[in-house]
């Protein structure tokens, strides 16, 4: 298993769908939230908008994470459950 990476759920309600992925736990919050939306942008055919005001959340505590931390320095982990809203 690689150990820069962690594998999260992560559920978008926008469009009604959820995927898990690994994400480097290197890079900042903000950057891995932009790169996945630049992405559900392609795979959804331009219907998933990207808005500036999206975070992510804890599915199990509601908590918003950071944009400006990296994904080492929040609660994140294997397994974890994050809402893209």
């Amino acid at each position: 298993m690689n150990k820069n990476k962690i594998l999260i759920e992560l559920e978008i309600p926008l469009i009604e769908k959820s995927y898990d992925l690994f994400i480097p736990i290197n890079k900042k919050v903000g950057t891995v939230k932009s790169l996945i939306e630049e992405a559900l942008v392609e795979i959804t055919e331009h219907s998933y908008i990207i808005k500036p005001e999206s975070n992510f959340y804890s599915k199990d505590t509601g908590e918003i994470y950071d944009v400006n931390k990296t994904i080492r320095d929040t609660n994140l982990q294997n397994g974890s459950r994050i809402i893209l809203l």
